[in-house]
């Protein structure tokens, strides 16, 4: 039996994350977590996907690998009787978890009648970049994330838990109120992304950046 943990992150519209969560639950992912968050695509892209409103919900969902190839392998009736949720939901690699954490998720989940074969592969071929800034530069750093080929993103704000392992760094001031931009962005163009984002927004920029990106094994229209 797998005792992988994989991670779902899904990023609906406003007040469709609790919905989502019982669809979730229904089909034994029951570890998730919700904030709030704030779409970056302009009105035109968001016609065309389909995404509805700049206000999202995210909803950061945790389960044995397992249970999420059951998601996959069945995918269309898992939420084909349910309304749109209007966003994405992005299957993330997941390198380690503690031992309690897995023999919980991975408690009663099927074994050995799996679907599918091995471990799951990216057919999408996409990276979550993950940029943290200091508040107010979200926008600005979305605009050179599209020149690089970006077509949207979703920012989250927050505030920084311990600035003084960052203020070891000489000329360094960082803010603890901070935006967390995320972007879905495919392989071929998430370089180019890291880099003119980090060239004008990083580290040692006013803005402060720092930036880093996930391998997303699949991604889903929901």
């Amino acid at each position: 039996m797998s005792k992988r943990i994989v991670a779902l992150l899904s990023i609906v519209e406003r007040d469709k994350g609790k919905k989502l969560i019982k669809v979730l639950e229904n089909i034994n992912i029951r570890m998730n977590f919700q904030c709030v968050g704030f779409g970056t695509a302009p009105t035109e892209m968001m016609d065309i996907f389909g995404l509805g409103t700049n206000d999202k919900d995210i909803i950061i969902s945790l389960a044995a690998e397992n249970t999420v190839k059951d998601l996959m392998s069945n995918f269309g009736a898992a939420f084909e009787s349910h309304t749109k949720f209007g966003g994405l939901m992005m299957i993330l690699n997941t390198s380690a978890a503690s031992r309690v954490l897995t023999e919980l998720l991975t408690h009663n989940t099927n074994n050995g009648n799996e679907k599918g074969n091995g471990a799951m592969k990216n057919e999408h071929h996409n990276n979550l970049i993950i940029i943290s800034i200091n508040e107010g530069y979200a926008e600005n750093v979305m605009q050179v994330a599209r020149k690089a080929g970006a077509t949207g993103g979703t920012i989250i704000k927050g505030r920084l838990a311990d600035t003084e392992l960052v203020e070891e760094l000489e000329n360094t001031q960082i803010d603890e109120e901070r935006e967390i931009l995320l972007i879905l962005a495919p392989f071929k163009t998430s370089a180019q992304i890291m880099e003119d984002v980090n060239r004008e927004f990083g580290i040692n920029s006013k803005a402060n950046g720092i930036i880093t990106s996930i391998s997303t094994e699949k991604a889903y229209k929901i």
